[in-house]
């Protein structure tokens, strides 16, 4: 058995021994119990004396710096991800928590959940990021605003950590992440839309489109569409809320603030029709009809689902060869289509329900250019016709 030593060291900011096992054990005063008064103590462990005494000369510099000490947490990573998405998502909605717990099970945990919270590395988290935009044989790579999206979930967990003191510093700060190269939008042109209208004629869910395509909805929107929000007396749809992907209830929409559009004549007429066929569907389908209100439904009056609904579309828009076109693309259609007939961008924003209209002036900043060449070529006939008459 080794022979026990006991030094203290020479600045007296801890003791040092060696144990029976032959391991060594430095002792610190991490400070006093606020209840009874007596000092707390606290051990630290190496395989020789050295490593003990650097451990300490960290330790109660912090102490002097801080006049605290945090012990390292002894939580993984996956532990804490857990915890944070329980316990410290109070004030975000409920789509969102979905959104972040789907992140956190499948890109996060599934590589770097077993590594302790205190231990996490920045260059971990970089590997992790590089890997999963670069994707392998049996899976596609993420895009770089997924590899964002992703980051931004990671950020604010550990930044949570950070707070409560199971780290002293943020990891993810240090983190290079992927440019977002922007794509171009693919909006429908007038001979497509012409095309696309006489493929959906007939088709159940042809006032579904129709009505995405002349409002601009977002799909979560149109589908979470009820028909409470309809005032066909007034001619105009309240947008407040909006399907989420699951299927599972409602939310507000994407930023949060209702909005109220007055569509084109054509489409209250699309959603009239789209009303008395519902009610068909109501009649055939007895007591097995879901009271839902959802404006479109399938035939026993329940919700769409957004991955069907977006797969259908592309069934037809690739039948009459537009294959790269999304169902989103529809509402890209509808904002190039109100700009081009003279909309201002005004009410083309707050009809998409944009933050302003500088960004939908940015988003459709072709549609905007033609049009101050179309106003340019205006003003030349109208000072010709000026010069003429002088």
């Amino acid at each position: 058995m080794p022979k026990r030593k006991n030094s203290r060291n020479a600045s007296g900011d801890g003791s040092i021994r060696q144990r029976p096992d032959g391991r060594w054990e430095g002792r610190y005063s991490a400070g006093r119990d606020p209840g009874t008064g007596k000092q707390i103590q606290r051990s630290v462990y190496g395989d020789t004396q050295n490593d003990v005494r650097t451990k300490l000369k960290a330790i109660t510099k912090e102490i002097d710096d801080t006049g605290t000490y945090t012990e390292p947490s002894k939580l993984t990573v996956s532990q804490w991800l857990d915890t944070w998405t329980a316990e410290y998502l109070g004030g975000v909605k409920p789509r969102t928590v979905e959104n972040y717990t789907s992140v956190c099970k499948n890109h996060l945990k599934p590589y770097i959940g077993n590594v302790k919270l205190s231990e996490l590395p920045a260059h971990t988290i970089q590997t992790l990021y590089n890997k999963l935009q670069k994707g392998s044989a049996d899976k596609k790579g993420l895009s770089a605003k997924s590899i964002r999206n992703i980051n931004g979930v990671l950020h604010s967990a550990l930044q949570q950590a950070v707070k409560l003191g199971y780290r002293r510093d943020n990891p993810a700060d240090a983190i290079e992440l992927p440019r977002i190269v922007k794509k171009d939008i693919q909006p429908l042109d007038d001979e497509a839309i012409a095309l696309f209208l006489e493929a959906i004629h007939g088709h159940k869910w042809e006032y579904l489109f129709l009505v995405t395509l002349f409002t601009g909805l977002r799909q979560a929107e149109i589908l979470g569409l009820q028909w409470g929000r309809v005032d066909f007396e007034r001619g105009t749809i309240l947008i407040d809320r909006q399907l989420r992907r699951n299927g599972k209830g409602l939310d507000t929409p994407k930023n949060d603030k209702s909005r109220r559009i007055t569509p084109a004549p054509s489409v209250l007429t699309a959603l009239w029709e789209q009303r008395r066929r519902q009610m068909e569907w109501r009649l055939v389908a007895g007591q097995a009809w879901n009271q839902s209100d959802f404006v479109f439904t399938n035939e026993l009056g329940n919700a769409l689902v957004h991955g069907t609904v977006s797969k259908t579309y592309k069934r037809i828009i690739q039948d009459i060869g537009f294959p790269e076109s999304r169902f989103h693309d529809l509402r890209h259609s509808y904002a190039v289509a109100a700009l081009s007939s003279g909309d201002d961008a005004k009410t083309v924003q707050e009809n998409l329900g944009h933050h302003d209209p500088g960004f939908t002036l940015r988003q459709y900043g072709h549609v905007t250019e033609k049009m101050k060449q179309e106003s340019a070529a205006r003003m030349e006939s109208f000072i010709k016709s000026v010069k003429k008459s002088s």
